[in-house]
């Protein structure tokens, strides 16, 4: 399964604590789109979907989620809860985002720029691209 969980560069001192990463360095791939979800209320499942080419980074900046993995014969869960951790996600890998804490916020750095053609939004589609694709 392409999917890979890193830990980012942190810097403390008494002034707090500084994360930073790097397109192409700490991240995997060149960075195209950013985008951040938020205010995910009760038992709210985020994503439920594969990508054909885009990979993503998520990082729980704030708070903590649940990220289910699925690559058509492996199923993983990740906890995601530390604002200096990331989960490298890449393409053939269906991806839910659930559980989020109140104050959680999922930051999303994507290889891709929105295109809905890459996007399969149904699970017995996805396994059946999985397929014919291998």
């Amino acid at each position: 399964m392409q999917v890979t969980k890193f830990k980012f560069k942190q810097h403390e001192n008494e002034l707090g604590s500084l994360v930073f990463l790097e397109s192409c360095r700490d991240i995997p791939f060149t960075v195209k789109r950013v985008y951040y979800i938020y205010g995910v209320g009760g038992n709210l499942r985020r994503g439920l979907h594969a990508h054909k080419t885009l990979q993503q980074a998520l990082i729980c900046i704030h708070g903590s989620c649940k990220v289910v993995l699925d690559d058509g014969t492996e199923r993983v869960e990740v906890v995601l809860d530390d604002p200096t951790e990331g989960l490298h996600v890449g393409n053939y890998v269906w991806r839910e985002m659930y559980d989020f804490s109140p104050d959680a916020v999922l930051l999303v750095l994507a290889s891709e720029y929105y295109e809905k053609e890459d996007y399969i939004h149904d699970y017995d589609e996805f396994i059946k691209y999985i397929k014919e694709n291998s």
